[in-house]
């Protein structure tokens, strides 16, 4: 990493420190006005001592790839009592298909260091990655052999988890994305937070609310 690429991130964390800091302790946050509730509890999939923040996302959605340096930058900040879950949205078409090259990443032990580099290839290098040749090519630049990487995009495992996201989406009543979802039980939204950037300010505050209720 780059001394300049250092310093953009530390000033990126810096600022969404200050941000967070400053929503947090200035606004109270009002129902249907900065979040929404959902009608039903999800089950979330975290230890019962973690708080859940789930991230859902589609590959090609410029919003969610708009929405990455802050919501990165603000995960950075988070006690270890939080754990993040990000949910590839499965609506079908290329929608699925970027869900299952998220999930055949993981397969192939790549998907944290592939994550930001899949939103780049689409958004910034023009790469559509929705056919299992310029898929595989990809992965490939991970030290994955295209054989493997066509293996894992077939695998049941992974249509299985795609099958999964898009039960979790329903469950959520996710009917666009980016969204975070804290808790099973809070959802932001770019409409309800006001912005992109004001997504992980709101969160961090219901994060901040799922702790104290938990000690009362």
């Amino acid at each position: 990493m780059s001394q300049s690429t250092r310093f953009i991130q530390t000033t990126l964390m810096a600022l969404a420190g200050l941000g967070l800091s400053t929503l947090a302790s200035a606004a109270t946050l009002v129902e249907g006005q900065h979040y929404e509730v959902l009608p039903e509890r999800v089950e979330t999939r975290v230890a019962d001592d973690q708080i859940e923040v789930t991230e859902a996302f589609w590959y090609g959605c410029p919003h969610c790839y708009n929405l990455q340096s802050s919501v990165e930058a603000w995960y950075e900040t988070l006690g270890e009592d939080v754990s993040i879950v990000h949910l590839p949205a499965t609506m079908g078409g290329d929608w699925n298909t970027h869900a299952a090259v998220f999930y055949a990443a993981e397969e192939l032990g790549i998907r944290e260091e592939a994550h930001a580099d899949i939103f780049d290839a689409i958004h910034q290098n023009g790469q559509q990655l929705t056919d299992p040749d310029s898929i595989a090519a990809f992965f490939s630049g991970y030290g994955v052999s295209e054989d493997d990487a066509r293996q894992a995009l077939n695998a049941f495992s992974v249509k299985s988890r795609v099958n999964q996201a898009h039960a979790r989406m329903r469950a959520m009543r996710l009917m666009g994305v980016p969204a975070l979802v804290v808790d099973g039980r809070y959802l932001v939204t770019p409409s309800s937070a006001g912005s992109l950037d004001n997504m992980p300010q709101i969160a961090d505050a219901l994060v901040e609310r799922v702790r104290q209720e938990r000690e009362e």
